[in-house]
């Protein structure tokens, strides 16, 4: 555990930031740092952090105990570092820390901040006035919410999380769409997360049998997060790092991670509980690669390397349609000559075809997708890089 002395929280007058080379810091695969995050993100380089998570006092402003209707005691959060004099002192310590965050933000960096009702209006106002560009507003609906137990509210069931760029500009930030989509049942992934509070064995609790801490997130609303909009060793910051849920699933996941925490309880029961988090075999974290992403491989590239010679036959999947392989990897389809996609087009009659797809070569196991070659010359290249 790195321990320093508390900084001072002080209002940052600049809001516009000079472009800034891209940084790559090394550290431990997982970091907790205690004291105040605003200080101690000020020693780390500028624009190195590839993402960041943060969970900030929600200023739930509560009055007195919290009871249920039978006058038991609800654990609810009356702890002094939720407790602000004024919205304006709210403001100015979250302007402070978004500063902080944004400084160490590399260009491509997206940063998410979870809050409630109380909090969560006045910090995106915020974001958006220091320069942050809203991507989107994720909003986590609990399964398994608590009551409303006066009676006087709907019950509070969600949490909303905003997930920003740091800047209009930015255009390289990570999103895994298309792992997203796949994980989906090949649906888009929307902006409402149904996932249940934290609770059972993931919920940390001391030797006295209570919460370590009243605000623990759950660790599948942490995965999403950082498989929606990170990679693997990139590194992710958590200013207000708790018990450490960002850091246990940063690791697991096979990200970098830095966390900060002023409360030593909080930091000593997080470095303990990431310590015991094994991280997934390697081939479970590869990056899923798009048809974008994945290296061009020309038509020619087959015939260069044998694995189609000049003069062999195309077919479609129903064999309706044959075209011949030239020696200089265009094909032949009747007396028309071009690529494989734009004689794909031809023969089906429309305006464009992915040849790679349409296109077969014969096979003692009969039709095989040219497809299915240029993957296995992707493999090839990839090993070799």
């Amino acid at each position: 555990m790195v321990v320093s002395r508390r900084g001072a929280s002080a209002r940052a007058p600049r809001t516009k930031f000079e472009s800034v080379p891209r940084t790559e810091i090394s550290i431990p695969s997982t970091q907790v740092i205690v004291g105040d995050c605003v200080a101690e993100m000020s020693k780390l380089p500028a624009a190195s952090v590839d993402l960041v998570f943060a969970d900030p006092p929600y200023n739930l402003q509560l009055k007195g105990d919290l009871k249920r209707p039978d006058e038991s005691h609800v654990d609810a959060v009356n702890n002094d570092w939720d407790k602000f004099s004024s919205f304006a002192a709210y403001d100015d310590f979250t302007r402070a820390w978004l500063l902080a965050c944004r400084r160490i933000m590399k260009p491509s960096a997206t940063l998410w901040v979870i809050g409630s009702y109380h909090n969560i209006f006045r910090v995106g106002a915020i974001m958006q006035d220091l320069g942050f560009w809203v991507l989107n507003d994720i909003v986590w609906r609990k399964s398994n919410p608590m009551p409303n137990f006066r009676g006087r509210r709907f019950t509070n069931a969600h949490e909303t999380m905003i997930w920003a760029a740091r800047d209009e500009n930015a255009k390289n930030y990570t999103f895994n769409y298309e792992a997203l989509k796949a994980a989906n049942e090949d649906v888009q992934a929307r902006s409402d997360w149904l996932i249940p509070l934290c609770t059972g064995d993931e919920r940390l609790k001391g030797s006295d049998g209570k919460k370590v801490h009243p605000t623990q997130k759950p660790e599948g609303l942490l995965a999403r997060v950082l498989l929606s909009s990170s990679r693997p060793g990139d590194l992710v910051v958590d200013p207000f790092n708790g018990t450490g849920t960002t850091g246990a699933v940063a690791k697991r996941l096979g990200r970098r991670y830095i966390g900060f925490e002023r409360d030593k309880t909080y930091a000593a029961a997080a470095e303990a509980r990431i310590a015991s988090i094994l991280p997934l075999p390697g081939a479970t974290l590869a990056p899923f690669v798009t048809a974008r992403e994945a290296p061009r491989v020309p038509f020619a590239e087959l015939i260069e390397r044998g694995m189609i010679m000049p003069g062999a036959t195309l077919f479609d999947a129903k064999k309706k349609h044959n075209a011949l392989v030239r020696a200089d990897g265009a094909i032949m389809l009747g007396d028309k000559v071009g690529s494989i996609h734009r004689m794909g087009a031809v023969a089906q009659g429309s305006g464009a075809c992915n040849g790679w797809t349409y296109w077969h070569i014969e096979t003692k196991k009969g039709l095989k997708l040219i497809d299915e070659l240029r993957a296995k010359v992707r493999r090839e290249m990839a090993a070799a890089s």
